[in-house]
């Protein structure tokens, strides 16, 4: 879940602002590539199966959440713009 402490929001911020400028859009790669080796550099150097099962769970509950809060909200307004398709 992603709704973590003030005090720990306020210390990744900057950072993840500063970090988000040099993302270049129009290179979905480079996206994918800071997400490997953030979670490369989070593991242990000798990861169990308890290590990965915990990574693909973030990844999992990020990508619902994102879906959930971001997408589904930009498709309903598709969906009105454009017409229903079910």
């Amino acid at each position: 879940m992603p709704y973590i402490d003030q005090p720990s929001r306020e210390w990744y911020e900057p950072q993840l602002k500063q970090l988000a400028l040099l993302l270049r859009r129009d290179q979905p790669g480079h996206l994918n590539y800071l997400l490997t080796r953030l979670i490369v550099a989070w593991l242990p150097i000798r990861p169990c199966y308890a290590d990965y099962n915990t990574v693909l769970g973030v990844l999992e509950a990020a990508k619902l959440e994102l879906y959930r809060r971001m997408v589904a909200d930009y498709e309903d307004s598709k969906c009105e713009e454009n017409g229903d398709v079910y």
